[in-house]
């Protein structure tokens, strides 16, 4: 299972940020990031309803849960599709990769826990290639220009999201399920949207377009429903350190989709940044403690957990 969500996860959000683009035109991006969360919200929540799950909270727990709603489902996304103004949808997702790293150090920072050597050196790899890719932006970096002000607002948005994981880590240490800690999150991230969509949208309310309509429901059922609900998922079960490591590899999905749709053209230098990447993705899986926990299996002379009491 840990398996299936990893792949579900990098298969689905290396192709959100290409429907991103269809996103941006004359709707604000905070109204854009509203409509989003807010159908992705109203589908969990119906869903958690229909199957009978608990939706009563204490209202501390709901204050976890629109702080991870500000930190996940709003300011971070609005940070990503202004950058996609300046910047490919692939190389704006090579630098959201940076959240493995972010995802290690909050780790040890916020849970104690350990960050082995081949995390750090699979991870480093990784990293190495990232800053391959993006080398030429790097040098020529400046906060005045059109890319620099992406590189800096994806950069923001990745920070913004790491946090937000920190925050639903502990909401699921807590025991709060998460179909209803996501589905509440999406809808504070919303209605926090909701007030600046309306301040600041000096454009259309919305593009009754196919390209933007589509985008909205791919971004909204695929891209948070089923891509966050898989990440979260995977969080929970393995952590957010060895989780993270998804956002390296799904970069190569966006590129190679930034390739057929937005004339991306590979250097020699981008095929070794991905090179290095895969390499990354490979130290880090062949760790075999993380191999059992992505397959599930215990090795042989590690004794079966009781089956935990039924509720």
């Amino acid at each position: 299972m840990n398996a299936v969500l990893y792949v579900v996860t990098v298969l689905i959000w290396g192709s959100t940020w290409l429907a991103i683009k269809g996103q941006l035109g004359d709707v604000h991006p905070t109204a854009s990031v509203a409509y989003r969360f807010a159908l992705a919200a109203v589908i969990l929540l119906a869903f958690a309803r229909l199957r009978g799950l608990p939706l009563r909270y204490p209202l501390r727990v709901h204050g976890q849960f629109a702080l991870m709603g500000l930190l996940m489902f709003s300011t971070n996304f609005v940070c990503f599709y202004f950058a996609e103004g300046h910047l490919t949808t692939g190389l704006v997702s090579i630098i959201f990769a940076m959240s493995l790293v972010l995802n290690m150090a909050f780790a040890r920072l916020f849970f104690r826990r350990t960050v082995t050597a081949k995390m750090l050196v699979g991870g480093g790899i990784g990293l190495l290639g990232i800053a391959t890719v993006f080398w030429p932006e790097f040098q020529n970096f400046n906060l005045s220009s059109g890319s620099g002000r992406g590189i800096v607002l994806s950069a923001l948005g990745t920070l913004v999201f790491c946090l937000g994981n920190v925050v639903s880590g502990k909401t699921q240490a807590a025991g709060i399920p998460v179909i209803q800690g996501t589905g509440y999150a999406m809808a504070y991230g919303a209605l926090l949207m909701a007030p600046f969509a309306a301040f600041l949208g000096d454009g259309a309310l919305f593009e009754p377009t196919l390209e933007y309509t589509g985008s909205l429901v791919y971004l909204a059922v695929f891209g948070s429903v089923v891509g966050f609900g898989a990440y979260l998922t995977l969080l929970g079960r393995i952590g957010g350190e060895r989780a993270a490591y998804a956002m390296v590899l799904f970069p190569i999905v966006a590129l190679l989709l930034s390739t057929v749709f937005e004339d991306f053209h590979w250097t020699l230098r981008d095929v070794l940044g991905v090179v290095l990447i895969l390499i990354g993705n490979a130290v880090m899986l062949t760790n075999p403690a993380l191999l059992r926990r992505l397959t599930g299996n215990r090795a042989p002379t590690e004794p079966a957990a009781p089956a935990p009491a039924e509720r």
